[in-house]
This record gives C-alpha cells, structure tokens and sequence, in this order.
C-alpha cells in the first residue's frame, strides 16, 4: 500500500489561522482621523496617534493606507454627507432646503474646522482636491441645477449671474463664521430668499416654505 502525503495540505492544515481582520477598524479609524483633521489640521494629524485612538497598530493602519495623503482624503469622503435628490414643483423652496442641509452638515462638531484645513497651504493637495470633489462640488452641483431649472421655468432673469449666485448662497454662512457671528435665525430662509431676488425672482407671498427677510414687503421683485 502506498501513501501519499500531500506535504501543502499537511502545511496549511498545521498552520494557525492568523489574526481575524475586525469589520469595524476601518470606520473608527477614519471616525478619528476625521476628528483630527478637524482639531489638529493636516499636517499634524499623526497616523500614530489616530492608531492608537482607534485601537489598532500604525502596522495595520498602513496596510490599508500607505500615507497620511490617503487617510485624510477616505476620512473626508467618509464624512461627506449623504444626499437624495427630491425637486419639488418650487425652486425657491428647493433651494432653501438645500441650503437648510447645508446648515445641518457645517454645524456639526469639526465640520467648520475642516472647512479651514482643507484651506491651509500644508494640506495635501490630493486630499484637498478629493474633498473639493465629493464635498464641495456636488453642493454647489446641486444649488446650480436649483437655479437652472428656476431659469428655464422662465421664474427668474434669463441672464442671471448663476455662478455668482451658487457663492453667495453659501458664502454668507462662512462670512459670518469668520466674523465670529452666530447665524441669524431662519438663515436658510432669508439666504435662498435674497439670492432668489438678486436672480430676478419674485417672493410669491402664499410660499409657506420660504420667509421674506425682515424688513421686506412679501411679493417684492428685483424684476
């Protein structure tokens, strides 16, 4: 009787199954580098510390991110905030409650701070252009599309300044966040209201989703 010994099967039988990858690294990994980006800044988040304050080893951290490049740019797609696509019958209306989601997402803790670092000249470039174009500009995609469509309905000017449109429905939160100045009340309201009318839109006064701002008469129209 012959035996054959298959010695591959022999050695992958008597080899110990190696360490069990944990399903939840990645996301707490990229939850505190996301807290770090925000506190600290680009170029002091240190892949140590994020390691360690996730609870694993710089050794695992860096099989799944050569460098601190790649960990910044997965942690701020990971904090993108996700969004659904739901036009109604008014642009106006859609337009404040893009700018009300706006709100939500920059008000949370660390988002601001973000916003800062991705500004400072220290920040890797590939990580400032992937948050450029999974934060940034599918925001200003959205709120362009809003006014494209409100322009097309013929419900504002035909020869309206979108582009300086798109800034200044946003630009108005950061300007006040630099001048130390909380948001007034019912900003997205009065923000998507003045824009509305520096396009050359009309208020209609029975429009229960947008408020005028203080001080204007309901109705009143740049046109």
């Amino acid at each position: 009787m012959q035996y054959c010994i298959d010695m591959k099967a022999v050695s992958n039988a008597e080899r110990k199954p190696g360490r069990a990858r944990d399903p939840d690294i990645d996301a707490r990994v990229l939850a505190v580098a996301s807290r770090h980006l925000s506190a600290l800044g680009y170029e002091a988040m240190s892949l140590a510390a994020v390691a360690q304050e996730a609870g694993t080893t710089r050794q695992a951290l860096y099989r799944r991110w050569p460098d601190k490049a790649s960990l910044a740019a997965d942690a701020l797609l990971a904090a993108a905030d996700a969004h659904q696509e739901a036009a109604s019958a008014s642009p106006l209306a859609d337009l404040s409650a893009e700018l009300a989601d706006f709100q939500r997402g920059v008000s949370r803790p660390g988002r601001l701070s973000l916003v800062g670092t991705m500004l400072q000249d220290a920040t890797a470039p590939e990580a400032r252009a992937r948050y450029q174009a999974r934060v940034i500009a599918p925001r200003r995609a959205r709120i362009r599309a809003i006014l494209e469509r409100a322009r097309q309905l013929g419900m504002i000017d035909a020869d309206a300044d979108l582009e300086v449109a798109v800034s200044l429905c946003t630009g108005s939160w950061y300007a006040r966040a630099l001048a130390g100045q909380p948001p007034p009340e019912n900003w997205p309201d009065r923000a998507a209201a003045l824009v509305w009318r520096a396009v050359g839109g009309t208020i209609p006064p029975d429009d229960s989703g947008v408020r005028p701002a203080e001080g204007s008469a309901p109705g009143a129209s740049t046109r």
